[in-house]
């Protein structure tokens, strides 16, 4: 069958999740499962951080969380970081989710829609993204906490640069606003725990690291990528392989073609750059990646392989995001649906 094989290691995953929440013994360690727990499937990464101990979740809007709401049953908390939007109030009373208000038109639409119901706040700590700003907040800090609103929170905007004077410009920012309230507080996601204690407060959220990314030096790695080998050829010097003519062969050189391509979230900007692995013998990207099919340099091994892999133990998503010029994030998030997905918990 000529269909790539994505391997989630779930055991890795919760080891990776254990390494963020020991990182921040003094705070409650909660799961980011945004955008389909980052493309590794939410019905199955789920429920092993909800068995490993993870307890708040987050999600991006409400319809992600009413879906992790069927999926994990009643008990977690569910916060939805772009708060209680216009249309979203028989999906948060629905799903008790958790709506992280980020301003006075959403406050008012939740006190007045859903009184009594449980929610968060968002607080702009410098970054200019999502959250109520420092007027906004003092304007209406009495009336929410009167509330009893379950967490307030803010975003890192540098987190995984540790020097970069943003991270202590936000902390400082985020303490003044929020110094003397009898609330859980948040700030870090995977880089803000990394930047040690000051930054922990009562809950963390742990993101891209316990997927296996950056900044999280020593994760585990959780996809594996592995793309089957469809064709073997002999290309002649001045051959040339894939589209436009991008590479041609200087030497006699083995290519096999293989079963993947940007249809599938390999991101086509990785060509010129990107190898892929035949056991311990790396393998270059010949020419383009193009929708379906990679060309590959196989010239090295004894006999013609029938997988390579792209992602794994010898290279990660940090590895790929460095050739496309991107973020791990975006090489997770891309991973497409015409992989065969393997789950993996020992």
């Amino acid at each position: 069958m000529a269909q790539a094989r994505l391997s989630i290691d779930l055991s890795a995953l919760c080891a990776n999740w254990r390494m963020l929440r020991d990182a921040a013994p003094s705070a409650e360690a909660g799961a980011v499962v945004k955008a389909n727990a980052y493309g590794l499937g939410l019905d199955r990464v789920a429920p092993a951080l909800a068995g490993a101990g993870a307890r708040k979740f987050f999600v991006a809007v409400a319809e992600e969380g009413a879906q992790l709401r069927e999926i994990l049953g009643p008990g977690p908390e569910i916060h939805v970081f772009s708060g209680h939007m216009a249309g979203d109030a028989a999906l948060i009373r629905g799903a008790t989710l958790i709506p992280m208000i980020n301003g006075i038109d959403q406050m008012l639409r939740h006190v007045e829609g859903l009184p009594g119901h449980p929610f968060g706040i968002q607080l702009d700590s410098g970054m200019n993204r999502l959250g109520m700003e420092p007027a906004e907040w003092q304007a209406l800090r009495d009336i929410a906490l009167a509330q009893g609103p379950r967490l307030v929170m803010s975003h890192l905007a540098c987190a995984d640069e540790p020097d970069h004077e943003m991270n202590a410009r936000q902390l400082n920012a985020f303490r003044a606003l929020t110094d003397g309230i009898e609330v859980p507080r948040s700030l870090s996601a995977t880089g803000g725990i990394l930047l040690g204690p000051d930054y922990h407060f009562e809950v963390t959220r742990p993101g891209v690291g316990m997927y296996g990314g950056l900044p999280l030096v020593g994760a585990q790695p959780v996809a594996h990528l592995s793309i089957p080998v469809i064709q073997t050829r002999e290309v002649l010097p001045g051959e040339t392989v894939g589209y436009g003519n991008t590479w041609t062969a200087q030497a006699p050189t083995r290519v096999a073609t293989i079963a993947g391509g940007y249809a599938d979230g390999i991101l086509r900007a990785i060509g010129p750059e990107g190898w892929l692995w035949a056991g311990e013998t790396r393998c270059k990207i010949l020419g383009r990646v193009s929708m379906d099919l990679i060309g590959v340099d196989v010239s090295a091994l004894d006999g013609d392989p029938e997988w390579l892999e792209l992602l794994g133990p010898h290279q990660g998503v940090d590895t790929l995001a460095d050739w496309a010029g991107t973020i791990g994030y975006e090489v997770l998030t891309s991973l497409g649906a015409r992989y065969a997905r393997d789950y993996i918990l020992s």
